[in-house]
Formats: C-alpha cells, sequence, structure tokens
C-alpha cells in the first residue's frame, strides 16, 4: 500500500512540473490592457471585485492609452482590451488581431477651459472653438499619447479642415494620461479635451469647486464609445480566449450593465450602458 501511495506521488509530481498542466488547472486569471479613464475615474477597483466574485476570474489591468492598448493586443502580451477607439478596433479586427468586439458603454467628449473663458468659446460648434482657439492662440493642452482620447482630438482638428497645429508653441502636448493633462491644463489657464466620465473625476477630487468648466458639448461627433475585444488565436495561440470571452459576455450582462450605470460621483452618471 505504502508502495502504491509514492508511485501516485511521484506520477502527481512529475504532471504537476510539466509546463502548463498547473497553470491550465488553476490559472483562472486575465491581463488586461485598457484606457485610462476607465482606471482613473473608478469604474474598474468597482466593477472587477464584482467580476471574481462571480466567475472565480482575477483580472489585472493595464491603463494605457488605447494605441498602446491596441499595441499590447497585437503582441499578445495582454488576453483582452477594453477601449474607446471604433475605427481602430475595426481596423485591429480586420488585421487578424482581434476576433470579437462587444459595445459595452458610452459617455461624451466635452472641451474644457476656464470659467471666465478667455477665448469666447462658450457654446461655440467644435469647428468653430477650435478655430477661435487656433487664432487666438490660446493654450491647447492636448495628451499627445495615441490614446482614444488623442484620436477624437486630432480628428476634431481635422473638421476645422486646416492641419493640426503639432508645432504651435501654444500646442501643448504632454504624453500623459487624463488627470494630468487636465491639471496642466488648469496651471496654464487654458483649454483641453476630455471624456465626461475624467472630467466628473476631476471635479469631485475638488469637491466640485475645481476652475476648469464645460464649455463645449452635446455635438454628435463627441461621442465616446467603449467597446471590449478580444485577441484572435490564430495571431495569439496562448491568449485566454474562453476567459476573455467570458468577461466580453460578463461586461454585457444586463446584471453589469446596471452597475456601469449606477456608477455615479457627484450624482453624475459616468458611463452609459449600451450592450445589446
Amino acid at each position: 500500500m505504502k508502495k502504491t501511495h509514492i508511485f501516485l506521488g511521484l506520477i502527481i509530481a512529475i504532471l504537476i512540473s510539466i509546463p502548463g498542466i498547473h497553470a491550465q488547472a488553476s490559472d483562472k486569471s486575465l491581463k488586461m490592457a485598457t484606457t485610462t479613464s476607465t482606471d482613473g475615474t473608478g469604474l474598474l477597483d468597482y466593477l472587477i471585485p464584482q467580476f471574481k466574485n462571480q466567475t472565480g476570474i482575477a483580472l489585472e489591468w493595464i491603463p494605457t492609452g488605447t494605441g498602446n492598448a491596441l499595441k499590447l493586443g497585437q503582441d499578445c502580451n495582454v488576453d483582452v482590451l477594453l477601449v474607446h477607439a471604433p475605427e481602430a478596433e475595426a481596423a485591429f479586427i480586420k488585421s487578424g488581431f482581434g476576433k470579437d468586439r462587444k459595445q459595452i458603454m458610452y459617455n461624451d467628449f466635452v472641451i474644457i477651459g476656464p470659467e471666465s473663458d478667455p477665448a469666447g468659446i462658450k457654446g461655440k460648434k467644435v469647428s468653430d472653438a477650435l478655430d477661435i482657439i487656433r487664432t487666438g492662440q490660446a493654450v491647447f493642452v492636448s495628451r499627445g499619447d495615441d490614446s482614444g482620447t488623442h484620436k477624437k482630438e486630432k480628428q476634431l482638428w481635422q473638421s476645422t479642415r486646416k492641419p493640426l497645429p503639432e508645432k504651435e508653441a501654444w500646442y501643448l502636448q504632454i504624453g500623459k494620461g487624463m488627470q494630468a493633462t487636465i491639471l496642466l491644463c488648469e496651471e496654464k489657464k487654458g483649454y483641453t479635451m476630455t471624456d465626461r466620465g475624467s472630467y466628473i473625476k476631476y471635479q469631485s477630487v475638488q469637491n466640485n469647486t475645481a476652475p476648469l468648466k464645460i464649455l463645449i458639448e452635446g455635438d454628435d461627433i463627441l461621442l465616446n464609445q467603449y467597446s471590449v475585444l478580444t485577441l484572435d488565436p490564430k495571431n495569439c495561440p496562448h491568449a485566454k480566449y474562453d476567459l476573455a470571452l467570458e468577461f466580453l459576455n460578463w461586461m454585457a450582462s444586463p446584471g453589469t450593465q446596471k452597475l456601469i450605470g449606477d456608477f455615479k460621483l457627484l450624482g453624475q452618471t459616468l458611463f452609459v450602458p449600451n450592450a445589446q
């Protein structure tokens, strides 16, 4: 009997030592690349413990610009993506890097600046406001990091039918996340573009007394759609596709959609659920 136990113990030890055997049996974890707004607003700190409790899957996320998040997915350094640049996402899937894409939620972009509005852009159409900023050489702070927000900002400048003012002294590209960009904009008494969720977070940190206010909002072009993307197993055979798909479906489920809609700061909704 003792010899049998010893033999079985040796077999188990050998199986556990084989690369991948133990991990496949016990490693219910995901690594996700996501935009800084889902992290900086606190949305993921609110959602992910619920995901772990309901599915048993641990999720670690990397907050970064959407451009870099897509590159992390392309290079198979993560398992799943939560990003907000629809055109870039479509190209990602068409190129064979992504497999599934599901719309999860949206908010909108806004242009903010000092309450005194020295350039006089409040209430203008987006293209007109940017033309006024350009003509008056008012300080404009850009993330300049190829994030979803930066991609949208460049699209807005293109709507003016004039070149992106990348070489102008008044146009500051800082290569940082949204909160850092907003704080520099505040320091410079300039203008910037942000998603509404990040703006509400900025205001909440300062008890709704922060000096930068929303001056431009409401244009259709300012829609900000967030989606979950899985990676194509043909490009990333070692990515945890099944678990990533489980995360996508969980984010789109009625219960999670309600959680997203219930997430508020200063009594305001940061993200509107819209999974179908």
